[in-house]
């Protein structure tokens, strides 16, 4: 069952990375932007025995990955669908980078309750119930990760050189940093408000498929 999702996974994500591949605005920029998707594939792959995840989760997974291909194809500050929306409301800035990052808040925040669910004390205590502050850990990760994404992107930039105006996509917004994790702090409250009883159904039938076998052991 989980080799099937799996190749549905991919199955549908490839079509996606090969038109991204194919001529994009930059190649360097493309390796920066699509990079997180590679990284999240082997891991998919690589722990698909040990940790499945959640149908949810993939599906999440799979949404965030073409997030990321599209800005990695026209960056982040020329996806034509966002220069016409601007012409429409009569704007100046293509507002897709905005989009990444309320996703990169939306799907990461139920990575990461997947993952404190399974592997962590906050999680079922015996009674059904989680601790009161799951919702609060899971909001600091994810604005955490975001603040480290920008620091990363930061780096990034200076090295590349070039690439920097490219790769931020901040185009001349003064905020645009703030703004980034802003978004990404709203897109995880909204998951967990939004999503949370979802996934619970969606983990209880991964977790009822493997009866505890070859899952990470919780700390004591």
């Amino acid at each position: 069952m989980n080799d099937r999702r799996l190749l549905w996974f991919f199955a549908l994500l490839a079509p996606v990375v090969v038109w991204s591949w194919v001529a994009p605005f930059d190649r360097l920029t493309w390796w920066l932007e699509a990079g997180p998707v590679v990284i999240a594939a082997g891991l998919i792959v690589g722990l698909r025995k040990r940790f499945p995840l959640s149908t949810l989760l993939l599906v999440l997974a799979g949404v965030h990955c073409v997030v990321l291909l599209v800005g990695a194809h026209y960056t982040y500050a020329r996806v034509p669908a966002f220069d016409w929306l601007s012409g429409l409301t009569g704007g100046t800035r293509n507002n897709y980078d905005k989009v990444g990052h309320f996703v990169q808040g939306f799907v990461p925040a139920i990575l990461t309750r997947e993952i404190l669910l399974r592997t962590s004390p906050l999680g079922d205590r015996g009674d059904g119930r989680t601790s009161r502050w799951l919702g609060f850990v899971i909001v600091s990760v994810c604005l955490a990760f975001s603040a480290f994404y920008e620091l990363v992107e930061w780096a990034v930039a200076e090295m590349s050189g070039e690439a920097a105006e490219s790769f931020l996509g901040t185009q001349g917004y003064a905020w645009d940093t703030q703004s980034d994790m802003a978004l990404a702090l709203i897109g995880a409250i909204c998951a967990l408000v939004a999503l949370s009883r979802i996934h619970d159904r969606s983990l209880a039938k991964v977790l009822a498929g493997r009866s505890g076998i070859g899952q990470f052991e919780r700390s004591p």
